[in-house]
């Protein structure tokens, strides 16, 4: 009776220990919502958005950080209806973005054909999924997600019309029931996905950008007439292990209309913050359909490796 608060606690400690290693204290954002640092008064969802501190304040700390550590940053706050969900293979999802001024944001900037970008990925990096809410007139964004038990983490990437530059906030949810943590795929740099093979040229250097090329082929045959999804030929998700920090990463030819190709390449650009272990998402399009394919690569050496 007592196993989903269990590992509800677990999750939180889980998060907690993650916090602590990184030393980014309170810009890492609870479990769900912000709800646990707010004032009394805060919203019926969740927090008010942490604004400037005297000390200089978290807002500062959370600018430096790669991108998803934090719940809030510059003034906007990733604020989940939820803290913990029940497992399901559509389990509502509710989540406003609060404004500088404590209000849900409603205007934002299209970023690759849509307003908002919701990744959601188990903490040990499985159950990757790539969505798109809806914004509903009150403010609140709403999509199903299937949630398999344990510790979850949702990232909210998007570019408020207010600021006009692009942000990636995350929040932890917690799944009730049996939870069996998954190892770390080991290191490749080919990835089989409903009969199609993808592979991965390139290297994350820690501190450089980084070029890496993605071919797609089915059969031994390269694929040329990938279709275009959200505005280009693919998307490339990369989550550091350990902490799930969010890389950015962009087509290469994404502005550039005549220099971009159906396939089989797709080209990317990202800079891995760190030396480490890097879980790659790719999804792509073709015949009607998007699939993801992912590789787990290394970026530089591991710390240990300095002695």
């Amino acid at each position: 009776m007592n196993t989903p608060l269990k590992l509800v606690g677990f999750a939180v400690g889980l998060v907690a220990a993650f916090g602590a290693a990184l030393g980014v204290g309170n810009v890492v954002g609870p479990v769900g919502s912000v709800a646990d640092a707010a004032p009394a008064d805060a919203h019926a969802m969740g927090a008010e958005p942490a604004g400037p501190h005297e000390d200089g304040g978290h807002e500062a700390d959370a600018a430096a950080l790669p991108a998803g550590l934090a719940v809030s940053d510059r003034g906007y706050t990733l604020d989940l209806a939820a803290r913990s969900l029940p497992a399901g293979s559509g389990t509502p999802v509710e989540f406003r973005i609060l404004g500088t001024d404590g209000e849900p944001v409603t205007r934002y900037d299209v970023e690759h054909d849509v307003d908002l970008h919701l990744i959601a990925v188990r903490r040990d990096l499985t159950g990757f999924q790539h969505v798109h809410p809806e914004l509903g007139p009150d403010g609140v964004w709403r999509i199903p997600l299937a949630l398999d038990p344990g510790a979850w983490r949702l990232f909210a990437d998007f570019t408020p019309t207010a600021l006009g530059e692009n942000l990636t906030l995350g929040a932890d949810l917690a799944v009730a029931g049996a939870y069996s943590p998954a190892p770390l795929p080991t290191e490749s740099t080919t990835a089989q996905v409903d009969g199609f093979t993808v592979v991965l040229s390139g290297s994350l250097e820690p501190g450089q950008e980084s070029e890496l090329t993605l071919s797609v082929s089915r059969d031994g045959r390269p694929v040329t007439d990938l279709q275009p999804y959200l505005g280009a030929f693919g998307h490339l998700v990369v989550l550091r292990d350990g902490d799930l920090a969010y890389l950015h990463a962009h087509p290469v030819d994404e502005a550039d209309g005549a220099a971009a190709t159906s396939g089989p390449h797709v080209r990317f650009t990202t800079t891995a913050p760190s030396a480490g272990d890097y879980r790659l998402f790719l999804d792509f399009k073709h015949d009607g359909v998007v699939r993801t394919a992912a590789f787990t690569v290394s970026a530089g050496a591991h710390e240990e490796d300095h002695g």
